[in-house]
């Protein structure tokens, strides 16, 4: 794994050929955070089975994926942006792509292309560490002539399951439809109706009116709580947790024209 260092944390990053038997086919393989460590404190993020044991379709730490919005070829192959050609069917990987990895004080960046059934692309994705703040930024650049692109991203981050029932406040309104596992109090303040059993915890899409970044105030028993700020504004907006983890998911859905660039970031203050 590679490692991002300051005075107080210690980030742990996947190396996308060292720990590929760590990935699968749902999370992008560069940029993907395992685990933050506090040096006084310990880890600060969690896992659907962590500590009990680890899996690469549940994940841990901070994750993302553009798995929603596969390129489909000839069935059930099928180009997963920052993964590589996989095949659906069997969930497993049948090339994947090549990062080029570049480490400097404070930053890993990972670089990779993809070309398949008339897509091309680049995708970089960039991790910084100052103080308390780890930033993932990603850029995406629409390679196709004439082929539009569906983008669809979303940050999977594993929080750990807070001692009582609040969750996160938000900077938007929110309001949850009628379920058993979540409820929004306050217009913004979203709490756990019951702590789920087992491994399998509720999931619920939020309504929201954010119309710029959003940002959430998590709580956390160790931090107190952790900042995370998008640079987006949400399209979907969902919520899964069992036990272990409650993790908020904030959706990014665009489609680029050909030759056309996006770039946004999210922010975890710890």
């Amino acid at each position: 794994m590679f490692e991002l260092l300051t005075d107080e944390l210690r980030v742990q990053v996947l190396d996308p050929v060292a720990d590929r038997a760590l990935t699968g086919v749902r999370y992008c393989t560069g940029g993907y955070v395992f685990q933050v460590h506090d040096e006084r404190l310990g880890p600060l993020m969690s896992g659907p089975t962590y500590p009990d044991d680890f899996n690469w379709f549940d994940g841990q730490g901070i994750p993302d994926a553009f798995a929603l919005a596969p390129v489909h070829g000839v069935e059930p192959h099928a180009l997963v942006l920052g993964v590589g050609v996989c095949d659906l069917a069997a969930r497993t990987v049948v090339d994947p792509c090549t990062w080029d990895v570049t480490q400097e004080p404070g930053m890993l960046t990972f670089r990779t292309s993809h070309a398949f059934e008339g897509v091309a692309c680049t995708l970089e994705r960039r991790l910084t560490l100052v103080g308390r703040v780890l930033s993932s930024t990603t850029t995406l650049r629409q390679g196709s002539d004439e082929r539009a692109l569906p983008v669809v991203w979303f940050p999977h981050p594993f929080f750990p399951q807070p001692a009582d029932d609040a969750l996160f406040r938000a900077s938007t309104a929110l309001r949850a439809p009628e379920n058993d596992g979540f409820e929004v109090v306050d217009g913004t303040a979203l709490r756990r109706r019951r702590l789920p059993e087992g491994h399998i915890g509720p999931y619920l899409e939020l309504e929201h009116a954010a119309d710029g970044p959003l940002r959430l105030e998590h709580r956390h028993d160790l931090l107190g709580a952790v900042a995370m700020t998008t640079t987006y504004v949400p399209g979907r907006f969902a919520v899964w947790g069992n036990h272990h983890t409650v993790s908020p998911e904030p959706f990014l859905e665009r489609s680029l024209a050909p030759g056309e660039d996006l770039t946004w970031a999210v922010t975890y203050t710890f």
